[in-house]
């Protein structure tokens, strides 16, 4: 089996279900369910920063790195995750770097929540539609005029990159991806092992039009 390699970065102060829910989906999808003991994911996740130092998530677990920057290979698929952290790795010139040297040669690259403030500042967004946490949605649109903020749906998806709404939204797109790559019935047996529902629909979880931000903060 020719395994599709997936880079999930790390950095401090990272939300912990944006980069775990997308390792968990990529770990546990099988081609074969009734093979599921005995054969492997088609993806093989690693978990990448800076150092190999362990990295501190928002709510203080600490995680150990699988690579570093330096001795991390070529990816197939970089997964950019979020969290109050991006607002420092977003202007972090070697982690900058890392995101745009993997990107140049992976077929994917994909950010969940506000992972996709790294990939604006990374020049990988430019003329893209792109979508954030809801939170984030006003700082995407002023911080990068050039892309098309999608206030409606909860994964986008243009091709070589992808972006999707906040924390849980992970787990839809990477969903998104096993479904690109390995066809639906073997993402739907994924999410079916997982106990989680398939997305049926795009429409973004958080309403903005019946829910607006405003009221929500309240």
């Amino acid at each position: 089996m020719n395994r599709r390699r997936v880079g999930i970065l790390l950095f401090e102060d990272i939300e912990v279900l944006d980069f775990c829910g997308p390792f968990e989906v990529f770990s546990v999808a099988r081609l074969d369910e009734a093979q599921r003991r005995q054969t492997a994911s088609p993806f093989e996740v690693l978990l990448v920063a800076a150092t190999l130092d362990p990295v501190t998530t928002s709510g203080g677990m600490r995680v150990l790195p699988m690579h570093s920057f330096a001795d991390c290979p070529a990816l197939d698929i970089l997964v950019v995750p979020g969290g109050m952290g991006s607002r420092t790795a977003m202007l972090d010139s070697v982690l900058l770097d890392f995101v745009r040297d993997q990107a140049a040669g992976a077929g994917l690259v994909a950010s969940v929540c506000t992972g996709a403030l790294i990939l604006g500042k990374a020049g990988l967004l430019g003329g893209l539609r792109a979508t954030t946490h809801w939170r984030s949605l006003d700082l995407l649109a002023e911080l990068f005029p050039d892309v098309v903020v999608d206030r409606t749906s909860h994964v986008v998806d243009q091709g070589k990159i992808m972006t999707s709404a906040g924390i849980a939204a992970g787990i839809d797109l990477a969903l998104s991806v096993v479904q690109r790559f390995c066809g639906e019935a073997i993402a739907r047996a994924t999410a079916n092992h997982m106990e989680y529902p398939f997305p049926e629909s795009n429409a973004r979880r958080v309403d903005l039009q019946r829910d607006p931000p405003a009221a929500l903060l309240s």
